[in-house]
C-alpha cells in the first residue's frame, strides 16, 4: 500500500519547524533549499492539503500541517527506536545510551564515568538528559531514557523496574543573605515563609503526577526549569525554599545563601539508580555497575 506520508517527508517538516525556516532545515539535513521545497510541495499535492500558509512574509504551518507534524513525530520516534533496537540486536552493543539524571544532582558527576566508558572504544553514543523530580521516572517509563541516576522512591510508577541505592540527599531551607527572612532568629513558621514566593523547579513529568514538595498552599511561586536556576533565583533573593545541601556548599560557605531552621524540617531523600529490569544492553550494564559505586556520584549526594 502506497502512502504519500514518508519518514523522509516527516523529517523535513520536523526540521523546518525546529529551525524556523526552509533554509535552516536544508542546512540541518545537508540538502539544497529547493529539495526541501519540493518535498513539501509534493506532500501537499499528494495529500491535497495545504501544510504551510504562505500568505505572510514567512511560511507557517496550517492547523492541518501542525496536526500532521505532531502525529508524525510519533512515527519518527518509532522509526528511530526500531533502527536503534535492530542494530543493538545485531551488534550486541547499543548504538545509543540515554542516561537521565535527576536535576537534584549536577550533570558533572556523570562525566568521570562517561570518560572511562569512552576509553573502552565501543561505538555507543551517550546522551545525558536532565529531568526534574517525577520527570525522571516518567522518562524511564516511556523509554525516553534507558537509565536514571538519582531516582526517588516517592514518584516510582508501577512496572518491572530494578533499582540500586546511591545514598541520601539532605535538604536545607535557605534564603539570600539580604532577604528579610535571614534576619529572623527563631525557627521559621508557615506564616513567615508563605509571605514570600517559593522558588520552584518545574517537574518535567509528562504523565505521572508532578511533585511539589515544600510549598505552602497560599504561597506564590516563581517557577524555573531546573535546580541550577532555582539556586540562582534564591541567591538573588527573588524566592525562598529547600535546596540540596550538597549543591550549595560554596554558596553557604561564602554567605550568599543562609540556612534557616524551620518548624517542620524536610526529610532526606534516598536516591537510586533505576532501569527496566529486562534491559540488559552491554553499555547499560556497564554504566549500571560503574555508577552504583562511583565516587563522583556519591560525593554529589553527601554534605
Amino acid at each position: 500500500m502506497h502512502t504519500a506520508i514518508t519518514i523522509d517527508a516527516l523529517k523535513v517538516l520536523d526540521a523546518i519547524d525546529r529551525k524556523g525556516s526552509f533554509a535552516g532545515a536544508a542546512n540541518e539535513l545537508f540538502r539544497v533549499p529547493s529539495a526541501i521545497s519540493y518535498t513539501v510541495q509534493k506532500l501537499e499535492e499528494d495529500l491535497n492539503v495545504a501544510i504551510f500558509d504562505r500568505s505572510g512574509h514567512r511560511a507557517s504551518l496550517t492547523p492541518a500541517g501542525r496536526y500532521l507534524l505532531e502525529e508524525g513525530r510519533t512515527l519518527l520516534e518509532a522509526a528511530e527506536n526500531l533502527a536503534h533496537t535492530t542494530k543493538q540486536v545485531a551488534q550486541g552493543w547499543e548504538t545509543r545510551l540515554r542516561i537521565g539524571f535527576n536535576s537534584l544532582l549536577p550533570a558533572a558527576c556523570l562525566f568521570p564515568a562517561v570518560r572511562d566508558f569512552y576509553e573502552l572504544g565501543v561505538p555507543v553514543d551517550v546522551q545525558i538528559i536532565e529531568e526534574v523530580f517525577a520527570g525522571s521516572w516518567d522518562a524511564l517509563q516511556d523509554r525516553r531514557i534507558d537509565l536514571i541516576v538519582g531516582a526517588d522512591q516517592f514518584s516510582k510508577p508501577a512496572g518491572n523496574f530494578t533499582t540500586r541505592p546511591l545514598g541520601e540527599m539532605r535538604f536545607v531551607f535557605v534564603v539570600a543573605a539580604d532577604h528579610p527572612l535571614a534576619r529572623i532568629e527563631t525557627p521559621l513558621t508557615e506564616d513567615d515563609i508563605s509571605q514570600y514566593p517559593a522558588a520552584v523547579a518545574a517537574d518535567t513529568s509528562r504523565s505521572l503526577p508532578p511533585g511539589h514538595a515544600g510549598i505552602f498552599r497560599r504561597q506564590r511561586t516563581l517557577t524555573v526549569a531546573n535546580i541550577d536556576q532555582k539556586i540562582a533565583v534564591q541567591e538573588s533573593g527573588l524566592g525562598v525554599g529547600w535546596l540540596p545541601q550538597s549543591r550549595i556548599r560554596d554558596h553557604l560557605a561564602r554567605g550568599s545563601l543562609v540556612e534557616k531552621q524551620v518548624h517542620e524540617p524536610r526529610q532526606s531523600v534516598l536516591l537510586h539508580l533505576a532501569r527496566h529490569a529486562d534491559d540488559q544492553g552491554k553499555a547499560l550494564m556497564w554504566f549500571w555497575e560503574r555508577l552504583a559505586t562511583d565516587n563522583a556520584v556519591r560525593s554529589s549526594l553527601s554534605t
